[in-house]
């Protein structure tokens, strides 16, 4: 008994350790992913079709993935055991590469990811009829303030409202889908194969179109930065992949919101663009309706009656 006591604070301090370390890796992704879509309002800004920087995102994410993921690295990892599953995630997860690209070329960094913010109040919604998870009535409450923080930052009917925005919902409903997909799809692949299968996917669903819009880079350093675009998604995902091996997701879900501060730190270093009032005060109501259903998420998995 001794013995078992004396070990028990060593286990508690590795499981500590893993946890920080998944925190960090956490963090990092996102550093990497605000990265992306900063470059990416950058080349957009240029005029290159969302389109045609989506592509490029994903034929180079395709081609760091296999350094790292491939048949002598990680056997049977292009492999996967629902194609017609994973082709449905890809062009749902395409589809919210290209929405956020556009949206992006017009809207300011911090109002294009707080509107994202959403998808998880979508996931909440669309869960009960697709895979049985339905809401209770306090949980449509709180979804229903979370819009309201949606509305804040586009302000419909007062001037401000732009196409854009309808850009970054359309990307936040395919990411709710995405997601969902992604828990269909986790029963029977892997994370590694899902992230090789998803960009492969991505590149060849969008590669038909290239012909009709294609227009060469003007110079190397715009090459330089959608070479970047592949690095900054396949690195992000790879380190999410490694979090999520080292914690559970709820552990990890709250620091997503950190994604903010990214994005509004590198728009106002890059774009010179500021978080207006609306925005902030949008921001912190979709933050603290997603924080709340994922807090009512672990209260009802520990309590069967919650």
């Amino acid at each position: 008994m001794s013995s078992l006591l004396g070990q028990l604070p060593d286990d508690v301090a590795s499981a500590r350790r893993l946890r920080v370390t998944a925190i960090l890796l956490m963090i990092g992704a996102l550093l990497l992913f605000s990265l992306l879509d900063s470059t990416a309002k950058y080349l957009t800004m240029g005029n290159e079709s969302p389109l045609q920087v989506a592509w490029l995102r994903y034929l180079f994410h395709v081609v760091f993935v296999s350094v790292l993921l491939n048949p002598w690295t990680s056997p049977g990892v292009w492999k996967t055991r629902r194609p017609g599953l994973q082709l449905l995630r890809s062009v749902l997860l395409a589809g919210t590469t290209i929405f956020n690209f556009a949206a992006l070329a017009s809207l300011q960094l911090d109002q294009a990811v707080t509107i994202a913010f959403a998808t998880p109040l979508l996931v909440a919604i669309f869960a009960g009829p697709m895979i049985g998870e339905w809401v209770g009535r306090r949980d449509l409450i709180v979804i229903a303030l979370g819009f309201c923080g949606v509305l804040a930052v586009t302000r419909p009917g007062f001037g401000t409202f732009e196409v854009a925005f309808l850009l970054a919902f359309a990307n936040a409903v395919c990411g709710a889908f995405y997601n969902i997909a992604t828990r269909f799809v986790s029963a029977y692949d892997s994370a590694k194969t899902s992230i090789v299968v998803s960009g492969f996917f991505g590149a060849l669903v969008l590669a038909p179109i290239m012909p009709f819009i294609w227009q060469w880079p003007e110079s190397p350093w715009i090459w330089v930065l959608h070479i970047a675009t592949g690095l900054f998604g396949a690195t992000g995902h790879f380190l999410l992949i490694l979090a999520h091996g080292r914690a559970p997701a709820p552990v990890l879900a709250p620091f997503i919101y950190l994604e903010l501060v990214f994005m509004s730190a590198w728009g106002w270093l890059l774009f010179d663009d500021v978080p207006d009032r609306w925005t902030l005060i949008g921001a912190a109501v979709v933050i603290v309706a997603g924080l709340f259903l994922l807090l009512r998420g672990k209260a009802r998995a520990t309590d069967p009656l919650e």
